[in-house]
């Protein structure tokens, strides 16, 4: 899911896909509801960082890139993440991913 507008490169190049749907980010919202928190966005919701670029159109030369890896913790982790990272770099090694890593580090 692409939860924002501000988690893609562009919106209205997202707007007809599943991941942006308004339906997709409705099922989003709802486990937030639950109580379960978007641990990057607990930490950096001011900052536009992507997870994912498409092997076409030179997407991660472009930083044509969209939000939708989730690290979603409960009550009890949320309160307990310390940081969260998105290694946009293992993206630049030879045959890597689409996706990238999204990484956390809680307190014991």
């Amino acid at each position: 899911c692409i939860p924002r507008d501000e988690d893609c490169w562009d919106p209205k190049a997202w707007a007809e896909d599943a991941l942006a749907w308004q339906d997709t980010r409705e099922r989003f919202r709802r486990m937030q509801w639950m109580g379960y928190t978007d641990a990057f966005m607990a930490r950096d919701a001011r900052v536009q960082k992507y997870t994912f670029w498409d092997y076409q159109a030179g997407a991660w030369q472009k930083d044509w890139g969209i939000r939708i890896d989730h690290l979603m913790c409960s009550p009890h982790a949320a309160d307990r993440l310390k940081a969260i990272s998105i290694h946009r770099m293992a993206r630049a090694l030879e045959k890597p991913s689409d996706h990238v890593p999204v990484i956390a580090t809680f307190a014991d």
